[in-house]
């Protein structure tokens, strides 16, 4: 049962349309209509994202054209399943692919799914913070030289923006993966294809976490010649549904066509005039912000408060503000593409008496997890999360191989990859972990039996 829209919280999470404040008009009048009408099949002129014809092509075409890319398809099953796609159309079964550590979860059910062994490159770590930063040219550029040292790679991956905003200098990357003569993916779903213009081969977006449309629609694009259109229809044909949501369609053109209507930029301009007071009343309080690139994106930096981000988002919910996502060291909020009303008076009030009641001295720098620059698990992920497992303690996990991915939800990056041998300063390190993410780590960690 849906839990009802409550009047006095301050929800400031997903989807970006807020409950409904924000979704693309067309999308409103559809779900305005006799319920179940729009649950439609894939009916002559209808169409879907895998035929030729219909009003579904047809709306492809036109917003590949409206976001300058050459093709795009629609997707049903969330951005998640959309990276899957994008993976597997590049990357031949046994290849290898260089992946970023803050990859979402998605990436990895690919790995296993089209049998390629994931090379994983670290980023830059803010200690401040905890949180990953975006990668450097330069820093993109030796992880495929030092990936490419143990054998050949068919496509590197890139996370931008992250959760938080950070945005990566996509043109640059871009240049650096064409330079080694990769295709490019982006992990766009909390941005709105900036990377279509930067030059990538294929970007996912989310039409729900930065857009007005709803949860499980999304958006695949592609561009120049490095993945065939045959391979992105072959591998959309095996992880998409035969009978996609009518509704879900719908809601992804109406979501792209809408952001880029005079009606849609205005709403923007709007949200954006609103997050600059909401911003400049923060620092009125000597509230901390960290800089990012999505000004509807409002990170605070709990750290600097003396505040666990996990248990500063207990508290808040308490009060009725529900925050988008919360780390260790920060929380974000999502003020979305229509802001909730009071929100320029009521949070920065609210994150006042957070600090307050629970703000000390800010807390030790975070420690980055114990890696090489580049990384493969030493047992291929597949078979390393197939095999037989047992549980151990966090402290006699030392030596052992991992499973199952350890990972805190939201937003779903793994701390540890199946395959990976966990060392003794890995260990040690989760084992820090687990009392930096109260009730979300568990004291065991699942490892291969043997």
């Amino acid at each position: 049962m849906l839990p009802p829209a409550d009047p006095d919280l301050l929800a400031l999470h997903l989807p970006a349309h807020g409950r409904g404040r924000g979704l693309a008009p067309p999308l409103a009048q559809l779900l305005r209509r006799r319920p179940g009408s729009w649950d439609l099949p894939e009916l002559p002129g209808f169409g879907g994202p895998l035929e030729p014809e219909g009003a579904v092509a047809e709306e492809q075409r036109q917003c590949a054209a409206l976001l300058g890319a050459e093709h795009c398809w629609f997707g049903v099953n969330g951005a998640s399943g959309l990276l899957q796609v994008a993976l597997l159309a590049v990357a031949a079964p046994g290849s290898r692919v260089l992946l970023p550590r803050n990859l979402h979860r998605s990436l990895l059910h690919a790995c296993v799914l089209g049998q390629l062994e994931p090379v994983l490159y670290s980023l830059p770590f803010d200690p401040a913070t905890g949180l990953w930063l975006p990668p450097t040219p330069q820093l993109l550029e030796q992880a495929l030289a030092a990936a490419r040292a143990g054998g050949p790679l068919a496509a590197v991956a890139v996370v931008s923006p992250t959760y938080q905003g950070l945005a990566a200098d996509l043109p640059a990357l871009v240049a650096v993966a064409h330079a080694a003569g990769l295709p490019l993916l982006v992990d766009q779903a909390h941005g709105a294809a900036e990377a279509v213009a930067a030059g990538a081969d294929l970007v996912v977006l989310s039409c729900q976490k930065s857009g007005g449309g709803l949860a499980q629609s999304a958006v695949l694009l592609a561009q120049g010649r490095r993945c065939a259109v045959e391979a992105i229809e072959r591998a959309l044909l095996w992880l998409q549904t035969s009978s996609p949501s009518a509704l879900l369609l719908a809601s992804a053109a109406a979501s792209l066509r809408h952001g880029r209507s005079a009606a849609g930029l205005a709403q923007r301009r709007r949200a954006l005039a609103l997050a600059r007071r909401l911003r400049r009343r923060c620092r009125s309080l000597d509230l901390p912000l960290l800089a990012s690139q999505d000004p509807l994106r409002l990170v605070l930096p709990t750290a600097a408060l003396g505040i666990n981000g996990v248990e500063a988002d207990a508290w808040l919910l308490e009060r009725g503000v529900i925050a988008e996502l919360a780390e260790p060291g920060s929380l974000t909020f999502c003020l979305g593409v229509v802001p909730p009303a009071g929100v320029v008076r009521r949070l920065p009030r609210a994150l006042s008496a957070l600090r307050q009641a629970l703000g000390g001295a800010p807390l030790p720098p975070f420690s980055p997890p114990p890696l090489a620059a580049v990384a493969q698990p030493e047992m291929p992920v597949a078979l390393a999360w197939r095999a037989a497992a047992e549980p151990v303690p966090l402290a006699a996990a030392a030596g052992r191989i991992a499973a199952e991915p350890l990972c805190p939800y939201p937003p779903g990056i793994p701390l540890l990859i199946p395959g990976e041998r966990i060392d003794p300063a890995r260990a040690h390190w989760l084992q820090r972990q687990r009392h930096l993410w109260p009730g979300l780590i568990a004291d065991t960690v699942s490892v291969v039996v043997g």
